[in-house]
């Protein structure tokens, strides 16, 4: 009788391991179509799609080397317990199946976990207070309190780092550049939005790379 020869443990976690992280990967990409079927650059597959409010995770190396990189393991989006994390579609391009953070609809709530898992560096381990996603921007020609028209104090409030990132200034927002992490809280939270989509404090990308245009 012929003897089976013994299985590789090792080989088969591994593959299982890979398995799972592919079907969470492309369950997130379905579900990127659905629930943000605007959200791709269509018009140039190779642009990147890193813009105002549209941010990678903390961590994130540099746009210019950030795809490839990335080896879309999903494995960032899998660990996000706020689901702020969505792979691209295929309509992006060579970005298809990287992360991105749609600020003001699930902003980043900084609980670090995707830097921990991702196994290429991608996203670098850093702390909260490291983290520069991008930077928050007030638009004192929409914001009600700076325009004089109510008291609204709802970016101050969200902020996790309030008198540090943000402060307020005879009532009025003001961001430090210093300490704001980029995190998007107060983009989520900001009760103005104009035609365009856009809040009255926004986050700007100025730190993923000097070449990406927004």
């Amino acid at each position: 009788m012929k003897k089976s020869k013994p299985e590789n443990t090792s080989q088969s976690c591994l593959s299982g391991e890979t398995k799972l992280h592919r079907r969470v990967f492309l369950k997130g990409l379905a579900a990127s179509v659905l629930l943000f079927p605007a959200e791709s650059h269509a018009g140039n597959l190779m642009s990147s799609p890193v813009e105002t409010n549209r941010l990678r995770p903390p961590g994130a190396v540099p746009e210019e080397i950030f795809a490839g990189k990335c080896i879309r393991c999903g494995r960032c989006v899998e660990v996000c317990p706020y689901k702020s994390i969505m792979p691209l579609d295929v309509r992006n391009g060579i970005y298809a199946g990287t992360p991105l953070v749609f600020a003001e609809k699930i902003p980043c709530y900084l609980c670090m976990k995707c830097v921990q898992v991702c196994p290429t560096g991608t996203l670098q381990k850093i702390s909260q207070e490291e983290t520069r996603m991008g930077l928050a921007i007030v638009n004192k020609h929409m914001c009600i309190t700076w325009r004089g028209e109510a008291l609204c104090r709802t970016c101050y409030n969200v902020c996790p780092f309030k008198e540090t990132a943000i402060r307020l200034d005879e009532l009025r927002p003001v961001v430090d550049e210093k300490y704001c992490t980029g995190c998007g809280l107060c983009t989520h939270g900001c009760p103005i939005t104009n035609e365009a989509g856009l809040k009255a404090i926004n986050i700007e990308p100025i730190y993923a790379s000097a070449n990406v245009k927004w």
